[in-house]
């Protein structure tokens, strides 16, 4: 069966026929260092349940087992074909699995996880879905777990390049600047607050968030 996204949907690499070229991409851009840095953040430890929305081809929660082998992780995207290849990548590994599903509906329990993490997902979502997202994350953590999540975002501190400013001119990047994200995940409930900025010479900033449900 075909699965019917919305008008809106944007896929992982920004058009569909660039998913061969997923990880190359992510490569090139440096992205193995802010997958790192992200899981650093979560504070990981064994016997925890991680979910990681809009996971991709898996990079980050493979990793993310791969350092903590005592984790139960889950992925979750709402892209089949994206899916199978995280799976593949996957293989060997116990205690993880990927499910397809969009992260303003969430195929989770609520309380589910201990940590939830987010990379470079929120700006794929229409801004009219991102309430949506944000209180699936607040519903399938359990009082005292955190949201991690690295995005395009905050305000502009030095002058773009041409991609960079093609970037945040897009609506979808757009809706992640200034205090739009905060704003976002405190009016869902969340304790939200900054911690760290990291400039990227395509993306231009990227910003680091942590927030937490309270107990």
């Amino acid at each position: 069966m075909t699965k019917h996204h919305p008008p809106d949907y944007l896929p992982a690499t920004g058009l569909p026929g660039l998913l061969p070229a997923y990880d190359l991409i992510a490569r090139v851009l440096g992205f193995r260092r802010v997958y790192a840095r992200l899981i650093t953040h979560a504070e990981l430890r064994d016997g925890q349940r991680v979910l990681e929305i809009g996971c991709g081809t898996g990079n980050v929660l493979i990793a993310a087992k791969r350092s903590h082998p005592g984790i139960d992780a889950v992925g979750t995207d709402p892209d089949p074909q994206i899916l199978d290849r995280a799976r593949r990548k996957a293989h060997g590994l116990s205690g993880i699995r990927f499910e397809e599903g969009y992260a303003q509906q969430l195929p989770c329990a609520d309380g589910e996880f201990d940590r939830v993490l987010s990379s470079m997902m929120l700006h794929h979502l229409p801004d009219d879905a991102k309430p949506a997202a944000a209180a699936e994350i607040f519903r399938v953590l359990r009082p005292g777990g955190s949201l991690h999540l690295v995005d395009i975002g905050g305000e502009m501190t030095a002058p773009p390049g041409p991609i960079a400013s093609r970037m945040r001119s897009n609506h979808h990047a757009a809706g992640n600047l200034g205090d739009a994200i905060p704003r976002l995940l405190d009016t869902a409930g969340f304790d939200c607050a900054q911690v760290a900025t990291q400039s990227h010479r395509l993306l231009g900033q990227l910003v680091y968030y942590r927030a937490s449900r309270p107990v």
